[in-house]
């Protein structure tokens, strides 16, 4: 009797790390067909003749503390403002469409794109987490790139509670959001992205590949931007290098900064066909457990 209850214990102890652990690559369902439009709200003036721009990254954590991420973002003003972990309507942020009052307060217009639903953070309906990419540039398009190669881990199994915020138990997937804006008379493509966190380094490379085959839809000469977190917590160097054999720059140039509070190499501004200077990660701003990083963005000539 005891052999046998032993045996039940190891079995399932197993059966837990294997569903937590699964290997790389794996696929999980695929996500409701509505988690692949982008939301966009435009209602502020826009002014695509600028020939620069202020362009800021930035993990929310969520949106927790968006009065205090609010105040820091009307101090610090950007023209391009990347959002990662951005709340709608969760029960951690009070409920609130977390990008529409930023959106309000800055006074720019909005893309959205759901990366997650996130089942234990539901009360009165549906409760999602995406990214969120706030300009002044007139947006000419959006569209939500959602990469084939996923770890699985928030993937909902039947014995494992959606309700409990620990588990963090979800639909959907990792993605970019892809925004298409007008800048100095010109196309420029913005990928905002959020690569998946669940791999030592593996995954983020692939799902880096999927986004530059993406990226070959555009002319060669097209600007690009590329920016957001990556999770290069593993060898964020070889991230930097392959982008860079690609055609990009780093806003901070070689130096691999720091942009997460325990010090880890997470979050990027790249460009591609546009001069990125001043590019600083602003550890004086507060509000999440990431830092933004700001940079500015200028024109070829």
């Amino acid at each position: 009797m005891k052999r046998a209850f032993w045996t039940a214990i190891v079995v399932g102890a197993l059966a837990f790390l294997y569903a937590e652990s699964p290997a790389p690559g794996a696929t999980p369902d695929a996500p409701e067909p509505a988690f692949d439009t982008a939301r966009q709200i435009v209602a502020f003036p826009t002014d695509g003749r600028l020939q620069s721009v202020r362009v800021a990254t930035w993990n929310i954590e969520r949106g927790t503390q968006i009065a205090t991420i609010g105040s820091e973002l009307a101090n610090n003003p950007a023209d391009l403002l990347l959002l990662q972990e951005v709340d709608w309507n969760a029960t951690r942020s009070g409920g609130v469409d977390v990008a529409k009052v930023l959106s309000d307060r800055l006074r720019l217009n909005l893309s959205y794109a759901i990366e997650f639903e996130e089942l234990s953070q539901e009360s009165e309906g549906k409760a999602f987490i995406g990214q969120a990419t706030l300009t002044r540039l007139p947006i000419l398009g959006s569209r939500v790139l959602r990469f084939r190669k996923q770890s699985g881990f928030w993937k909902p199994r039947g014995w494992i509670p959606s309700s409990i915020p620990l588990l963090q138990r979800r639909l959907g997937s990792r993605i970019a959001l892809v925004t298409e804006l007008q800048f100095a008379g010109r196309r420029l493509v913005v990928y905002n992205v959020h690569l998946e966190s669940r791999s030592m380094g593996p995954l983020q490379a692939e799902q880096l590949d999927e986004l530059l085959a993406d990226l070959k839809k555009y002319p060669p000469e097209t600007p690009a931007i590329l920016g957001g977190d990556l999770n290069t917590k593993y060898f964020p160097s070889m991230f930097l290098h392959k982008l860079e054999r690609a055609g990009f720059r780093s806003a901070t140039g070689e130096q691999i900064e720091r942009t997460h509070v325990i010090a880890m190499a997470l979050d990027w501004i790249f460009v591609r066909n546009a001069r990125i200077e001043q590019g600083k990660v602003r550890h004086d701003l507060a509000g999440s457990d990431h830092f933004p990083i700001y940079a500015e963005l200028m024109a070829n000539r």
